[in-house]
């Protein structure tokens, strides 16, 4: 009979965001019914027993931390707000239990706000790290040691691991089931959980589209939607008022002024937006990725990617890239 692999700890307290442990949890649940010798999940407490969530309903029946023995596969501790987090690292001796139990784990991370009981810990110092983008200054301020990386939607440096805020948590999971059981196993999970794509780490938290429509109106909306879907099209601005019905120095006007960002700004960052998705699941050459992104030229997408990103198209793609693409992205940007 094979040896039982060591289990995945969950650790949960009162005030955790539920979304941070029941995500996570649904991956590596599935990833057992795929592969039999995947490690088993605990939900586990300081004190144990009924947790209180921050939606208002319990966890019940979570293990008691204190009563864990053995070896741990990965311990991964989920978010909460900072009174909930303030009072399990110093009042139930959360981080201490962690910075013990470390030791013994394959893997230690965190899920949004978690990351601040691993910096707590000591676990984080010299280490990349993301959390929650609203709480990435605060985490740098409070631990200076930590390379806090604010836009990350997870990061995994070495057997330590951090995701971004609340939902990332399941691309953390799915990461985490890609390295361990291959990128099929993961795939077909998230086909499961009807997840429309994978996010891989680097990935922005926010997309320009999303950043942009916060706080636009109906109009500006539709025409945000319309040049996201579009990059490669022709995207000026006369072009882009005749859509809105606006005439031109008025669409430019309440398009900066509700997106945050002058319509040129928002397109070049479109189309740098789109030339990543097609660097990451496609293996098309890079003219055609410039040219499908609406940037024209190599030099252009060599030049941007420089000037915007820090690295060549090459080597964005040497680290982001899927291992097998993506077909329904390349099939959606060809019928373009």
């Amino acid at each position: 009979m094979p040896k039982k692999a060591p289990p995945i700890v969950l650790v949960v307290f009162d005030g955790v965001e539920p979304l941070d442990v029941s995500g996570p949890a649904s991956v590596f649940t599935r990833a057992k019914r795929h592969r039999l010798q995947a490690p088993e999940i605990i939900i586990a407490s300081p004190r144990g027993g009924e947790v209180q969530t921050s939606a208002g309903f319990a966890l019940a029946n979570t293990r008691r931390l204190a009563s864990l023995r053995g070896r741990f596969d990965t311990i991964l501790v989920a978010g909460g707000d900072e009174a909930s987090l303030s009072r399990a690292i110093l009042d139930e001796g959360l981080g201490r239990w962690l910075a013990r139990s470390a030791k013994s784990a394959r893997r230690i991370g965190s899920v949004c706000t978690g990351a601040f009981v691993l910096a707590a810990a000591g676990l984080l110092d010299g280490r990349r790290a993301t959390t929650h983008w609203n709480a990435c200054e605060d985490l740098q301020r409070r631990f200076p040691n930590v390379a806090v990386e604010p836009d990350a939607i997870h990061v995994i440096d070495g057997a330590v691991c951090t995701s971004a805020g609340v939902s990332a948590g399941i691309d953390l999971a799915l990461a985490l089931v890609e390295a361990d059981f291959g990128g099929d196993v993961a795939a077909q999970i998230s086909r499961e959980l009807v997840l429309f794509l994978r996010r891989p780490g680097g990935q922005s938290q926010f997309s320009v589209g999303a950043s942009a429509q916060h706080n636009a109106g109906d109009r500006m909306r539709a025409v945000v939607s319309w040049i996201v879907e579009h990059a490669h099209a022709d995207l000026s601005v006369p072009t882009l008022a005749l859509r809105a019905g606006m005439s031109e120095r008025n669409f430019a006007r309440v398009f900066s002024r509700e997106t945050g960002v002058s319509p040129a700004r928002f397109v070049l960052n479109a189309r740098l937006d789109h030339a990543k998705l097609l660097l990451e699941t496609t293996t098309w050459p890079l003219e055609r990725v410039a040219e499908r992104a609406g940037l024209g030229s190599i030099d252009s997408l060599q030049r941007l990617f420089r000037a915007s990103v820090g690295v060549t198209p090459s080597d964005y793609r040497a680290r982001f890239a899927r291992k097998k693409p993506a077909a329904s992205s390349i099939m959606r940007d060809s019928v373009q």
